[in-house]
């Protein structure tokens, strides 16, 4: 059986030079990568296709939530568990699906990941009630869980190593699109159709991925077979569900309540146990060793960083755009819609600057716009501002984050074996959801507790209920001042929402700038030590 050349070894060039270099200075290519090799990019297009539904199921029905609870008369906990059930059953799930899919096969993870999709699209679409829809959204994160690791995992066993950071660039690229995709398709679709569209636009998609991929997608697996880690896939899961709920839940309940600590003591529970036993274990799901190595480590801190700004932001803007400046829901989704144009532009360019530049710097100076872009959201927005004058943070945020999710996903893929892949690519996701739900948490916690001091002032004559909803949020206040006429109420919030949505951006800009000035540090640069370690990699079995 044909051997993988190490990543990183290519005539002694450094790792982040080597994945840049052209196809005739490469490694020969294996078995998997020659047999397919002419058809390479059209099973990228495959699996940036999968992973397209993956973003937009993730990201779309944030803005169909008012819609929803008009039309099913759901409460706000029914609302939040809409959103909720599918990132905390896809983020629970992404270690043990990726070690499945390495283990099993991971064609057959993609496909059953698409079936199950599917499936709970279906069920969402048809609902007769909220608690079906939330059902439906679970089913569709087990879906996402199987379907997002076996992209990536694919993707780096198919491409030669002298093609595979333009490739990874490509898929961060679709990746980071889809988020700012999704809401324009469910603005669009809830201005014509009824809610149930936002989930059936994933049906024709999905079938065109499941036949193009049974056709094109080859079969690839671990040739070790190592037995799967059932103790260590269920402390994995226990451990992600426990803390990426006390981040959802934490601004709801108070950050020092006792049921958010209890969630959090748990995560750290589950945690030091799952440590504790992947490094006794013999085949461990997760092996410890990797976060020694600084491309797996410091990659890993720095997507966690970019989504949290990325998302936190989304979350923001999409306020900021429906609640202030009165966007309707197709409005507000294409307002966002040059993040996803700038993005798929520059995210291709990355391996090209990396290998001229070092990732070291592209990292940092990508890290340096997105914490520009959060400062120009908490220096120059008002509630007045025109679009025009917000579309400099949606060209300079989009270019930031091109320029780091290509380099930080390479690292992580380049610094686990080919015959891993699945573990690694759940690592990558696993870190975009964390900081996701942290990016919407925490900037969100910041924002209403800002808004709640300020606002307190223009309740004086409100009592009972009525107090209880403006003081909960802009979008309860100016449902007050809709019920009772009173503009000065409408004038006080949006200032008061706007103190809070510049505080929590200047929070996600010194985030941003700290997070560049470390990935400066510890990234390698060109001719630096750590920049020619190498990881062994093993024959890739495919007879899955």
């Amino acid at each position: 059986m044909t051997e993988v050349t190490a990543l990183g070894e290519c005539g002694g060039a450094p790792w982040w030079l080597h994945d840049a270099m052209s196809s005739s200075a490469a490694a020969p290519p294996t078995s998997l990568v020659a047999d397919n090799f002419e058809r390479r990019w059209a099973i990228l297009a495959v699996l940036c296709t999968s992973l397209m539904i993956v973003i937009v199921g993730n990201t779309a029905l944030n803005i169909a939530l008012p819609t929803l609870a008009n039309d099913l008369k759901a409460t706000a906990t029914q609302l939040q568990w809409m959103v909720d059930a599918y990132g905390l059953v896809f983020a629970g799930l992404l270690f043990s699906s990726g070690a499945i899919g390495d283990r099993f096969g991971r064609k057959g993870a993609l496909q059953a990941g698409l079936v199950v999709f599917l499936g709970g699209s279906l069920v969402a679409a048809f609902a007769g009630g909220s608690n079906l829809v939330i059902v439906g959204r679970a089913i569709m994160g087990i879906g996402a869980a199987f379907i997002m690791p076996s992209t990536l995992s694919i993707l780096t066993n198919v491409f030669p190593a002298s093609e595979r950071a333009k490739a990874i660039a490509v898929w961060a690229g679709i990746s980071g699109a889809g988020a700012a995709v999704g809401p324009v398709a469910c603005g669009f679709l809830l201005e014509h159709f009824w809610w149930g569209s936002v989930f059936l636009v994933n049906i024709p998609i999905i079938v065109i991925a499941l036949v193009s991929g049974q056709i094109l997608v080859p079969k690839s697996r671990d040739p070790e077979q190592s037995r799967l880690d059932i103790v260590g896939a269920l402390l994995s899961i226990a451990t992600i569900v426990a803390l990426v709920y006390g981040i959802i839940e934490g601004p709801n309940t108070g950050w020092l309540s006792g049921s958010t600590l209890l969630r959090f003591g748990a995560a750290i529970v589950f945690g030091a146990l799952f440590l504790w036993w992947e490094g006794r274990v013999a085949e461990p799901m997760l092996d410890l060793t990797l976060f020694r190595n600084r491309r797996f480590s410091v990659a890993s801190a720095g997507m966690t960083l970019v989504f949290f700004a990325m998302f936190g932001m989304f979350f923001l803007m999409t306020q900021l755009f429906q609640l202030v400046l009165g966007y309707g829901t197709f409005k507000a989704g294409l307002a966002q819609l040059p993040f996803a144009m700038v993005i798929m532009a520059i995210a291709p360019q990355g391996p090209r600057l990396v290998a001229r530049y070092g990732p070291a710097k592209v990292v940092a100076s990508g890290m340096s716009f997105i914490a520009i872009a959060q400062l120009l959201m908490a220096t120059t927005t008002t509630v007045h501002s025109s679009y025009l004058s917000l579309l400099p943070i949606f060209l300079i945020m989009p270019a930031g984050m091109a320029l780091t999710m290509s380099p930080l996903t390479n690292s992580i893929m380049s610094s686990v074996p080919l015959g891993r892949a699945g573990v690694g690519s759940a690592m990558n996701d696993t870190t975009r959801e964390l900081g996701g739900a942290l990016g919407v948490a925490v900037l969100g916690s910041l924002l209403i507790s800002r808004y709640q001091s300020r606002i307190a002032p223009a309740l004086g004559s409100l009592t009972g209920q009525t107090r209880t909803d403006a003081r909960s949020g802009l979008a309860g206040a100016l449902k007050v001042a809709g019920q009772t006429g009173d503009g000065q109420l409408v004038a006080a919030a949006k200032q008061s929402f706007m103190s809070g949505l510049h505080l929590a951006a200047v929070t996600a800009s010194i985030a941003c700038a700290a997070a560049a000035i470390i990935v400066y540090r510890l990234l390698p640069h060109p001719g630096s030590t750590n920049a020619t370690e190498h990881v062994a990699v093993p024959a890739i079995d495919v007879t899955a």
